[in-house]
């Protein structure tokens, strides 16, 4: 088990008093999950392919005990609360905390009522995996609830069934395995096929650099249906090419509709640009990712068709003033991007992006550096 983010100890020490008021009792445990980003391997996951996350320093915190009915309340904005008698037909955010605990009882890890608090800063509707992350919280906190020992692979599999067949988003695994799955210090290179993984150091330090994330504020919403459509591109595509997912396509392989050709040539070449990074990182050089990870925003944006007005400013501003490599990251029509950035320029970086966005008429970004963090975890 990680040692508990100090962090994540003080969102959880505040879903505990959010507890105390609101239900008048304690909690039995508190428990932490992060948000994450991904460093390169985008819409692959769904195509049982490659991806590189590591874990935000921004957690989702949960405190919960057992209760008669199902109770969930959060401080999200003014705070609110939801009670429910079943797990039938819960909307709404409580709808994510409400279909982890459906999806494992269809699992085979009967839960019962609870009483749960929630306290996160994961930046909602950022593309930084704010559902995902309430989830797996969730999630581990049910299971040490109620006793079960579930695997961490198997774990993101229910969280994900719950945001697939509960809330109705049709995502793939990634966003629940880098919030279970990874590692202080390290990005995850995962497959997604068989969930063979392997923590890859990622030492920006060492080499003075700096990975900005550029959360656009122009929110994403996985629930719409243009992710939706890409998936069902894929699917497609690889029916036609008579191969299980498009990781399975020759890497020459064509097909006569244009758009679904697109789609293809971007899923097969993300694939060989994770596997690129992971060959660079592992050879110790952080800096020569950079032009990997702007390839990956050039295929997104014209062969995937997922990226934004505001995205492609912040990338566009970021390599102007002098990124390494910049891309959108997460799903995409709007969210954030990120850039790798020498440590000496990251205020021109910052203020490059900045001046774009104002004179474009789009929304203030919010610009943080990001470091690899903990993994899902139980705070106390």
């Amino acid at each position: 088990m990680p040692t508990p983010d100090l962090h994540a100890i003080e969102l959880a020490e505040a879903a505990a008093a959010a507890f105390r008021d609101v239900f008048g009792a304690e909690p039995e445990g508190l428990w932490a999950a992060p948000g994450r980003v991904n460093l390169i391997g985008e819409h692959t996951d769904y195509n049982e392919g490659f991806v590189m996350p590591f874990a935000l320093p921004f957690y989702a915190a949960v405190a919960v005990a057992k209760s008669e009915a199902w109770e969930f309340y959060s401080t999200y904005g003014e705070g609110d609360t939801v009670r429910a008698d079943s797990l039938e037909g819960v909307e709404g955010w409580a709808a994510y905390i409400a279909g982890v605990a459906w999806a494992m009882n269809e699992s085979g890890y009967p839960v019962a009522p609870a009483r749960i608090a929630i306290n996160s800063d994961v930046p909602h509707g950022a593309g930084l995996s704010s559902s995902a992350a309430l989830e797996c919280a969730t999630l581990i906190a049910l299971a040490d609830l109620y006793g079960h020992e579930i695997d961490r692979a198997e774990a993101a599999r229910i969280a994900q069934k719950a945001e697939n067949e509960y809330v109705g988003a049709p995502t793939g695994v990634l966003d629940q395995s880098a919030s279970l799955l990874c590692t202080e210090g390290n990005v995850m290179f995962l497959d997604c096929r068989d969930f063979s993984r392997e923590q890859v150091p990622f030492d920006l330090a060492s080499e003075n650099l700096t990975m900005l994330v550029i959360d656009t504020q122009a929110p994403h919403r996985h629930v719409d249906g243009e992710y939706g459509l890409r998936r069902a591109d894929c699917e497609e595509a690889a029916r036609r090419l008579g191969v299980p997912f498009l990781r399975d396509a020759p890497r020459d392989a064509k097909l006569d509709d244009e758009r679904l050709n697109r789609r293809m040539h971007h899923i097969l070449t993300e694939n060989e640009r994770v596997l690129e990074t992971v060959a660079i990182l592992k050879g110790g050089s952080v800096a020569g990712i950079g032009d990997l990870l702007t390839a990956s925003h050039v295929s997104l944006r014209d062969d995937y068709e997922v990226s934004s007005v505001e995205l492609d400013s912040a990338v566009d501003a970021a390599l102007g003033a002098g990124a390494l490599g910049a891309r959108m990251t997460g799903g995409g029509f709007g969210g954030s991007a990120i850039a790798l950035v020498e440590s000496a320029a990251v205020a021109k970086v910052e203020a490059a992006v900045l001046e774009a966005a104002a004179a474009k008429g789009l929304p203030t970004p919010r610009i943080f550096v990001a470091r690899a963090a903990a993994g899902a975890h139980r705070v106390a």
